[in-house]
């Protein structure tokens, strides 16, 4: 029998027990840790994987531990961040797992560390706690398929080999989730087997067999978000090719020296880019300052009636036109021949434009669309649709990429004047708050899930959560070498079964690509509905769990990709972050923390920053209190 068993072995169990031990229980609390991978790493930072799989926030945004910036019920205790960690490993010089010393030493606020290092992080944070003698950890490596009710106190962790854990209070902690294979994907598995084709699935990078990728041959990479840049390292940087300066150039542009044993990519998406990058020290660039959709202006939308206001109508033009302010502000430092009016014209035009589609029409206006052979044309749209959905001829989208080359490097190496810059720290600023509001209830539900929890979470992604601009740099560099190719917008993939061969086509561009090799860098992101996690699956399918919805203006109840839990109290002694059943009871002994429970959790996600206020740790410190509670009433009766 253990005090809490914590299903799950990544950041989120490891902050759990961390604000265990800073609540100085009265007796040391037994408590099991099972996690499918690596128990204080967890699957996406384990520790097994790849050098070139890098984190894409800096090391001087990283700590597991809680500072007076997160409000929570628990007393503070310091801990190192990542930065402070590295560098104790530095001084005392040397390390049990040598390649820790050596990425250490590389350690610095604004690096971008690999993403084991950090799992090491994680782990020793762990170890330490435990070290303190008021827990007593069981690390189990194993898959959680259940979690049986008991009775009105006791909750059991069922395993896939049938070991049951027992505990008064279960907290569910499993980040990222995985989706049932689609059919499609199903299908192209099928193919693989039996036709000798070889396709990588959509899943974590870390878990790939990168090695059955052909060298010197043709390969289909199809999408361009956050795992493309994964891919790309792992089968350039890691099979022995490098990167060298180019001379003279004042951007960091970079030259690729091939080793032979790369693959030729061709790479598609629905947009046809890749994530824009971080510019070079992005966390010191210049803040950006709204015009009008400022932090005044979101509170008051968050006081409007409940489920009244459509984000795309009411919510979407104000941060768009902010969008179009900031480019064509930076545009008139950087290209002042491109604009066709006066800069205050172009924003008075734009204060008067109530649509995107006026705002569009603005921009359009304002900009010559033909300066620099169209190296400066902007519109909201062309955000989604490079091309605005026009079809263009291969050699177009050739010149078209080669400026989006130039103006990337533009972007990293000047992030407080080039326009593209300006519109990617925009994005960055107003997503956080757009967010916010939609957690303020005052978002129609439908509009909620289908466009903030949409197509807006995606265009955040793209704009603001890129990969660090080293990276950025070497897939340009890649461009420029010709052992990555762009396919172009909306690239669908079909398969040629008496061929043998996967095909890729865009249908803006007319590129057709045809190879034996299909790569699918992408993950499901934590959509709960379709996930094959077993446990998520064995409490959905049962009724035990349900999917949240959000209520429609026509009553429909809207699902999102969450599992659905309770709110958190800052009352000390209430419990938060519950299960809450199908049929709307709520299981106070199994807490729901992060990915699984997203959307009445946001900002869960994202890993805790120093000085600045952690849904993550905040949630690890709910978990805490209601885990010193029972333990503390269990003993008592």
């Amino acid at each position: 029998m253990f005090d809490a068993v914590i299903v799950g072995g990544g950041p989120r169990a490891v902050a759990t027990v961390l604000r265990v031990v800073a609540r100085r229980p009265d007796a040391r609390i037994r408590m099991a840790i099972v996690d499918a991978i690596d128990v204080g790493a967890g699957a996406t930072w384990r520790i097994d994987q790849p050098a070139e799989f890098l984190n894409n926030t800096t090391s001087g945004s990283t700590t597991i531990h809680a500072d007076d910036s997160t409000r929570m019920t628990g007393p503070i205790v310091p801990g190192p961040d990542l930065v402070d960690w590295a560098a104790a490993i530095v001084d005392c010089g040397e390390h049990s797992t040598p390649w820790v010393l050596e990425e250490a030493r590389a350690v610095r606020p604004g690096s971008f560390p690999s993403r084991r290092l950090q799992g090491v992080y994680f782990r020793e944070q762990l170890a330490a706690a435990e070290a303190s003698g008021h827990v007593e950890l069981a690390r189990i490596q194993g898959t959680a398929v259940d979690v049986r009710d008991d009775g009105p106190d006791e909750r059991t962790v069922v395993l896939a080999d049938g070991t049951e854990l027992r505990a008064p209070i279960v907290v569910l902690a499993q980040g990222m989730v995985q989706a049932l294979p689609s059919e499609e994907t199903q299908r192209f598995e099928r193919a693989a087997r039996e036709l000798g084709l070889v396709y990588i699935a959509p899943g974590m990078p870390a878990e790939q067999d990168w090695g059955k990728v052909p060298a010197g041959e043709d390969v289909i990479v199809r999408g361009l978000g956050a795992n493309f840049f994964d891919v790309v390292a792992v089968l350039t940087a890691g099979r022995g090719g490098g990167f060298e300066p180019v001379a003279g150039d004042a951007r960091g542009r970079l030259r690729y020296l091939p080793s032979g044993n790369e693959p030729i990519l061709h790479a598609g998406s629905r947009r046809g880019v890749p994530y824009r990058a971080k510019a070079d020290g992005w966390a010191e660039a210049s803040p950006f300052v709204a015009r009008t959709a400022n932090p005044d202006w979101f509170r008051a939308l968050a006081a409007a009636e409940p489920e009244s206001l459509d984000f795309r109508g009411d919510v979407w033009p104000s941060i768009a036109r902010e969008f179009a302010v900031a480019y064509l502000a930076a545009l008139s430092g950087w290209a002042p021949h491109a604009l066709t009016v006066s800069l205050p014209e172009a924003l008075a035009a734009l204060d008067d434009a109530e649509s995107v589609g006026a705002i569009d029409d603005v921009l359009t206006a304002s900009i010559d669309q033909g300066a620099d052979d169209g190296a400066h044309a902007f519109t909201i749209d062309s955000l989604r649709r490079p091309t605005r959905g026009k079809q263009v001829s291969p050699e177009r989208w050739r010149r078209q990429v080669e400026q989006l080359v130039e103006s990337e490097l533009g972007s990293m190496s000047s992030p407080d004047e080039h326009p593209r810059a300006a519109v990617n720290r925009a994005m960055g600023a107003l997503r956080g708050q757009a967010a916010r509001l939609a957690v303020s209830g005052v978002l129609e539900g439908r509009s909620a899930v289908t466009d903030f929890e949409g197509w807006f979470n995606a265009d955040g992604l793209f704009l603001a959560s890129g990969p660090p601009s080293g990276r950025t740099r070497e897939v340009l560099a890649l461009i420029d070498a010709g052992l990555l190719r762009l396919t172009g917008p909306e690239t669908s993939v079909s398969l040629d079964v008496e061929a043998g061969e996967f095909v890729a086509r865009s249908a803006i561009t007319g590129i057709e690509v045809r190879a034996r090799a299909l790569i699918e860098p992408r993950m499901s992101k934590g959509k709960v509905p379709a996930t094959d996690d077993p446990l998520l699956r064995a409490l959905l399918d049962s009724g035990r769990a349900r999917v949240h919805a959000r209520r429609a203006r026509d009553g429909a109840a809207v699902e999102t990709d969450s599992m659905e839990a309770t709110g958190a109290s800052l009352e000390e002694g209430e419990p938060g972050l519950n299960l809450v059943r199908r049929d709307g009871s709520v299981d106070d002994r199994v807490v729901v923390l992060g990915i699984p429970a997203l959307s009445t959790q946001p900002g869960s996600a994202i890993g805790a920053t120093p000085r600045k206020p952690s849904p993550l740790l905040a949630g690890a410190d709910v978990a805490a209190r209601q885990i010193v509670r029972l333990a503390s009433q269990q003993r008592q009766s």
